[in-house]
């Protein structure tokens, strides 16, 4: 057994206190921080007796973990990340970022809602259901997922996939406020830049100013957003091109003509768009800008997530919403995620059917003060657990 973050963690079985201990292991991405908490989660599967595994790949700097109960069919996978996204400034907070602390039916800290609650809860389900399935009493299995570089697009869950930690469906146990999401918009990050030629700013006219050029590419990518949100989905909603950051000169000397001017693009991809298709479309801009306005811009395509989807109606959904209803009176009608999830690992990559589903709302993820409710965490566990059952002995009743 590998040795814990802290020598006096426990491994607790109550989920409130099993979420927070993950929410205390700092794991911001970047920079990739996910070692301590997978070695932790890992040594909680290894106390309680079930079979897990620390996954060296893609980065064995930064583990995983895969872990199963039950050796029939069919399997379930519940996925989680471990990574979160960087805290900021923890005066801001009202609650240290990283204490976990539980208070008015909430708990709080970076990574409650998104997504170490989700993470919990799977392992508890796991745990819960292990004598059941190693016994026979419970066809199927469970697979459990806790995985790196989320976040930042990094093939984490992915690689866990092609390790072997598959199954039959899987559950991406993102925050959805319980309802079900079969299908998802995918996203790329563009990086648009062109060149300046620097000169002294004393004498401008001996160099070339590349941030004046910036009002044509702001024009031009206005008017393509402007386009693209007559785009649809009937649930994921509309297509976007987002300018998120614009930068130029920064970090040399302010008397000086900056050498180049880089923006970044974030287009959000809706089911029935292909990658290469954006990619074209972004070329044609580009390529405007050089014929039109003489500049010289090129582009790079960073961070990837494709969109995904299911058909509404498909068995693994309808058990997810009949169960979120009985428990919790979420809604039930057909909803895509208008955020990006690794369920396109499981659709795209493995051709692993999977909906996105958990406890919690989206709206406080990588918020100040991220809390999620505990009385939402405790609805989510007893969803979960019933909905497994329900897979894994081949019934549809949810009542």
């Amino acid at each position: 057994m590998s040795s814990t973050p802290d020598s006096s963690a426990t491994y607790p079985t109550e989920l409130v206190e099993l979420a927070a201990t993950l929410v205390r292991l700092d794991s911001e991405n970047p920079p990739g921080n996910e070692g301590p908490c997978a070695e932790y989660v890992y040594d909680w599967f290894e106390h309680h007796d079930i079979d897990a595994t620390l996954v060296e790949e893609p980065d064995p700097d930064r583990p995983q973990v895969g872990a199963r109960v039950g050796t029939g069919d069919p399997t379930l996978v519940l996925n989680g990340h471990l990574d979160v996204v960087p805290a900021g400034d923890h005066d801001e907070w009202s609650h240290d970022p990283y204490a976990g602390v539980v208070e008015d039916g909430r708990l709080y800290g970076r990574g409650s809602v998104d997504m170490k609650t989700g993470v919990a809860i799977a392992m508890l389900t796991a745990l819960r259901l292990r004598e059941e399935l190693d016994s026979g009493a419970l066809d199927g299995s469970i697979v459990v997922h806790a995985a790196m570089g989320e976040e930042t697009a990094d093939p984490g869950t992915k690689s866990l996939l092609e390790a072997g930690f598959d199954g039959d469906y899987g559950v991406v146990l993102e925050p959805t406020e319980l309802r079900v999401a079969t299908s998802e918009k995918g996203m790329a990050w563009y990086e648009l830049s062109w060149p300046g030629e620097p000169a002294h700013a004393s004498r401008p006219d001996e160099g070339h100013n590349p941030i004046p050029e910036l009002q044509p590419i702001l024009t031009a990518l206005a008017e393509y957003d402007a386009r693209l949100r007559e785009r649809t989905d009937p649930l994921c909603g509309q297509a976007y091109a987002t300018v998120t950051q614009v930068s130029a000169g920064m970090g040399g000397n302010k008397a000086v003509l900056a050498e180049e001017a880089t923006l970044t693009l974030d287009r959000r991809i809706l089911p029935d768009e292909s990658i290469d298709a954006v990619d074209a479309e972004v070329e044609n801009i580009v390529a405007s800008l050089r014929d039109d306005h003489g500049i010289d811009a090129h582009w790079e395509r960073h961070e990837t997530y494709s969109s995904a989807s299911i058909p509404v109606d498909h068995p693994l959904a309808d058990v997810f919403r009949e169960h979120s209803k009985a428990v919790a009176d979420a809604r039930t009608e057909p909803w895509g995620i208008k955020a990006s999830t690794d369920v396109r690992d499981f659709i795209n990559s493995a051709g692993i059917p999977a909906i996105t589903w958990g406890p919690g709302s989206l709206a406080q993820a990588h918020t100040i003060d991220e809390y999620i409710e505990v009385a939402a965490a405790e609805d989510g566990l007893a969803i979960l657990e019933r909905a497994t059952r329900t897979l894994l002995s081949g019934s549809t009743d949810a009542d």
